[in-house]
């Protein structure tokens, strides 16, 4: 890990040094974003069953540090070539992420859209725009158990131009296995595809989102990992506040008879911005869970709430100091975190609650975009 932040490092040195002589060429840029601060969590386990506190630092609970490679180059009559290189940064241990978050290239055309190649956010990740707490390590993620945060290989994705207020965006990632259209040996996920739909105006937004996050093996096995996904959500701008909020609906049709395959997200809240710098937020979330059993790897039939405050403080255009504090209150067969873990209690994890046990958590710290 640290072999590869060294390779990045100087990567990065490299393109700065190139992009100063050959910006009359091309645009090639680099930027990033450093995250980090101090994390308390309750109610996480010391050992299977034994549950304590933990405080310390931590990268990424704002937002994903990161290092970023983007270029464009102009073809004429409009059209432009573009790519965009992406890793995550953890800086409190100076390495590198486990993997990388984009790697996609394209063309664009002001009239036409974009079309982009490679690997990207998938496009459920679209709920970041509604989501009060912007997919903060605390947020819309947490409940769903990060179904909304992943990144998958193999992409085609399309975004248009805006339309009297209407934009569409449609995202298809190839399998890529020999002899299954649907299973892959590149990644986590399977072949998957999704559309997204937004309206825009000065007073509101709404957004509709339909998604396919399929296994590795084809197959939509798991409700919070491998499912279709119906998303319905939007923002009101009143003054200086803004009210988010959206509903999801999740199934997994290949479910192992027995286990829950379905489950509904919900939240609602609001921004104020009180001054030029100061941004208040607060935000409730909430998962019902279908009929079924739980095992180490699927949640059992129940539900869980969570409720969240946080601010942030601009001390520049670039960097800003942040604070969250949430609860989430689990119902008898939940073991929803705060963070979104994977289920279970020992699923290479112990940061879930116990069954029916709350967790409380705060996290503050700085951010800083280059």
């Amino acid at each position: 890990m640290m072999k590869k932040a060294g390779w990045i490092a100087c990567a990065a040195a490299a393109l700065y040094a190139f992009s100063t002589t050959a910006s009359a060429q091309s645009s090639v840029t680099l930027s990033g974003r450093i995250d980090a601060g101090f994390a308390y969590l309750n109610n996480v386990q010391s050992a299977p069953g034994k549950t304590t506190s933990r405080f310390g630092m931590q990268s990424g609970d704002w937002g994903t540090g990161m290092l970023n490679f983007s270029g464009t180059e102009d073809l004429g009559d409009g059209l432009k070539t573009i790519f965009f290189l992406s890793d995550s940064l953890k800086a409190v241990t100076g390495t590198a992420g486990a993997q990388d978050r984009k790697a996609y290239v394209g063309l664009t055309k002001d009239n036409y859209g974009t079309l982009k190649f490679g690997r990207d956010l998938f496009i459920s990740n679209g709920v970041a725009a509604i989501d009060p707490f912007v997919q903060e390590l605390f947020g819309s993620p947490s409940l769903v158990r990060g179904r909304n945060w992943q990144q998958t290989n193999n992409n085609v994705s399309y975004l248009s131009p805006s339309y009297h207020g209407f934009d569409f965006a449609g995202q298809y990632s190839f399998g890529g296995q020999a002899g299954s259209w649907n299973a892959t040996n590149f990644g986590p996920f399977g072949r998957s595809d999704g559309v997204q739909l937004t309206y825009r105006t000065g007073l509101f937004d709404i957004r509709a989102i339909y998604d396919e996050l399929r296994d590795a093996n084809g197959h939509f096995s798991n409700v919070f990992t491998a499912s279709r996904e119906f998303i319905v959500g939007g923002n009101v701008r009143l003054g200086p506040f803004t009210i988010q909020g959206a509903a999801t609906r999740m199934i997994a049709p290949d479910t192992t008879p027995g286990l829950a395959s379905t489950a509904n997200h919900y939240w609602l809240g609001t921004n104020y911005q009180a001054t030029p710098y100061l941004l208040l937020t607060i935000g409730a979330y909430h998962v019902d869970v279908g009929n079924g059993n739980g095992d180490a790897t699927h949640d059992a039939h129940g539900h869980a709430t969570m409720y969240e405050i946080g601010s942030t403080y601009n001390l520049s255009k670039r960097t800003f100091l942040y604070a969250t504090a949430a609860y989430v209150r689990n119902s008898g067969n939940s073991t929803f975190s705060l963070e979104p873990n994977n289920p279970g209690l020992n699923n290479s994890n112990l940061d879930n609650p116990l069954p029916g046990h709350s967790q409380t958590g705060a996290y503050l710290g700085i951010n800083h975009s280059f």
